[in-house]
């Protein structure tokens, strides 16, 4: 029986989420490194204001992924498999041993720059629940046009769909995807296109940046959720890494290899519990938790049995 790590995406950022870790000598450390890296204080990133920027976003989940990774290590309670929806990448590799922290956090703050100023407006991420993939992919062919750019970005599960794109267009879809029977359609807290090929070139940039990281082979099995599979090279993790910002996502298929290589409790890393209720029905005879909704003590024995 093993556990699986995961860190959440954008969306699941909260106000006050990294003043909310626990107090604990590695979440100093954590800070600390952070706020070397960056050359400023990283504990300003988490202001509800600031987290209107894509850059604060990115980093404070990073930064939040794997400060707790390091407390719950620090108690022996340790993964055997990480994996990560987009941004939670990069906390899961860091996780994993692939590339250094600071490393982590230069690349995500030209991460999420890039993200940001190729598109400081107008376009983002919406959520509908309560389609098939099949019936949603005819409804963004009716509305996806030049100028009018919709795609199909996140699979979380097989009713739980993700679109990427121009607020017009995803309006659009939104509204007929209601017409077909979704339960919901719901605008996310997303300011850009992600996973999805508007993004091709700043991937393409980002990987150039990637080439000049050192990376290592992961200590722990490392499970791309672009490619729903485990990842066992350092440079193969890279590029995966520098690329998931324009790849679909693919979470159940994802925590589905996760299940089929053993993994019996999964453990959401800050914030919030999003991949935990999507992480769940794969786990139907496992056990999925999130950080946020447990006390360490608790997490850390659940751990440590499991492993």
């Amino acid at each position: 029986m093993s556990v699986l790590f995961t860190f959440p995406g954008q969306g699941a950022q909260k106000p006050g989420m990294l003043h909310a870790l626990p107090e604990h000598p590695e979440t100093a450390r954590t800070l600390a490194e952070a706020s070397t890296a960056l050359g400023r204080e990283v504990l300003s990133l988490d202001s509800d204001a600031a987290l209107r920027s894509t850059v604060a976003v990115q980093l404070c989940l990073l930064v939040a992924g794997v400060a707790m990774a390091r407390v719950l290590a620090a108690h022996d309670a340790q993964p055997q498999m990480v994996a990560g929806l987009s941004i939670g990448a990069w906390p899961a590799a860091v996780t994993a041993g692939v590339l250094p922290f600071g490393d982590a956090v230069r690349l995500v703050e030209l991460r999420g720059r890039l993200m940001e100023d190729a598109y400081p407006s107008g376009l983002g991420m919406t959520a509908i629940g309560g389609l098939a993939r099949q019936q949603l992919e005819p409804l963004l062919a009716q509305v996806h046009a030049p100028g009018r750019e919709v795609y199909l970005a996140n699979l979380n599960a097989a009713r739980q769909l993700v679109i990427a794109g121009r607020e017009a267009a995803m309006r659009a879809v939104a509204e007929l995807a209601i017409a077909a029977g979704a339960q919901r359609a719901e605008r996310l807290a997303v300011a850009v296109p992600s996973h999805c090929e508007l993004l091709d070139a700043q991937a393409r940039t980002l990987a150039c940046a990637m080439d000049q990281v050192a990376l290592a082979r992961p200590r722990i099995s490392f499970i791309s959720s672009s490619q729903a599979r485990a990842l066992f090279d350092g440079r193969r993790i890279g590029i995966d890494l520098a690329a998931n910002m324009a790849r679909q996502v693919a979470w159940a298929d994802t925590v589905r290899h996760a299940w089929e290589r053993g993994a019996r409790l999964a453990v959401e890393m800050p914030s919030g519990s999003v991949l935990t209720k999507l992480t769940g029905p794969e786990f139907a005879d496992g056990v999925a938790l999130s950080c946020e909704a447990e006390r360490l003590d608790s997490l850390v024995a659940a751990v440590r049995r499991a492993g």
